[in-house]
């Protein structure tokens, strides 16, 4: 079975609604392990969680879906990072945050893909430590990358940017939302930040746009994946979702080396899309970064439209 390494934060959501306060763990990679896992992958963690009673409640979460805590993620003289969601009338959350993240050394051997993103991605000292691990890592390791930006947090425009172009030129899959891309490249559009992203170096971009699909580059050629009509009960970990959700069928479906070789039809790689979709579709309509299982997911037969190139 392919091995799989998700790097970056795990920490509790304080979700503040109407209905009151409820805690969930959560955390971008954290929610990407989980996915991914959920899905039948052989998935390790490498955080960092204490062993207070948040720390307990992520270490219950990840063993319950399957995934594995690299050695080294669980300190006793830590406290376990929080953060707080407020859900907005329209399903959507903001965020506040008490985190550290300061990870030395990270795993590298064994694994046939390393992803990464948020917080944990670039947030020193840590980020350095992402940074190295990526570079670190053999050549036909399929390197995974969404910054998924949490600007109280990470700091300014020209401060973030650099870092997140410095992982981006490693990696071979990088996805992002929409606001990001807006964040991070407010002088371009959607389609312009797929390109620049390639240029950089990345094999397959995804920029998602909400209920309005994805957008799907795989070289030069481009195709808006549609999105799938559902109830939304808020988007906490949606693109989480359809991050673990492509990464699944990139690794399973299609394989680590066709992807690395470049020779992966691009039709395999929209079915990935498509598959991504359907898993993000499911989260948004439940409350929570609830993410789906396997037999779960229903992939649209609806075919992505409008491909071109630029």
């Amino acid at each position: 079975m392919t091995e799989l390494l998700v790097v970056g934060e795990a920490l509790v959501d304080v979700v503040s609604s109407s209905g009151g306060k409820e805690e969930h763990p959560g955390g971008s990679p954290m929610n990407v392990a989980i996915g991914l896992a959920r899905l039948g992958a052989s998935v390790t963690l490498a955080t960092r969680v204490g062993t207070d009673a948040r720390g307990v409640l992520i270490a219950r979460h990840l063993t319950d879906s399957g995934v594995r805590l690299a050695p080294g993620s669980v300190d006793a003289a830590i406290r376990t990072s929080s953060a707080t969601a407020t859900i907005g009338a329209d399903g959507s959350a903001t965020y506040d945050f008490d985190i550290g993240w300061d990870v030395t050394e990270l795993p590298t051997a064994g694994f046939e893909l390393v992803h990464t993103g948020s917080i944990g991605a670039l947030l020193a000292p840590g980020a350095d430590a992402v940074a190295a691990c990526f570079d670190a890592v053999d050549d036909g390791v399929l390197r995974s990358f969404d910054p998924n930006i949490r600007p109280s947090v990470l700091g300014g425009h020209n401060d973030v940017l650099p870092l997140v172009e410095r992982l981006a030129r490693s990696s071979t899959v990088v996805k992002m939302s929409d606001e990001d891309a807006r964040w991070l490249h407010p002088e371009l559009d959607p389609l312009a930040v797929t390109a620049h992203y390639a240029r950089l170096g990345a094999q397959v971009v995804v920029v998602t746009l909400g209920a309005e699909g994805s957008l799907l580059r795989v070289g030069g050629d481009t195709v808006v994946v549609p999105s799938h009509s559902v109830r939304v009960a808020d988007t906490i970990g949606a693109g989480d979702s359809f991050m673990a959700g492509l990464l699944f069928a990139l690794t399973n479906s299609i394989g680590v080396a066709h992807v690395m070789g470049r020779t992966a039809a691009f039709g395999d790689i929209l079915q990935a899309a498509r598959f991504a979709a359907a898993c993000a579709a499911i989260t948004v309509s439940r409350p929570g970064a609830d993410l789906p299982r396997q037999h779960e997911v229903v992939v649209s037969p609806q075919l992505g439209t409008e491909r071109g190139t630029r």
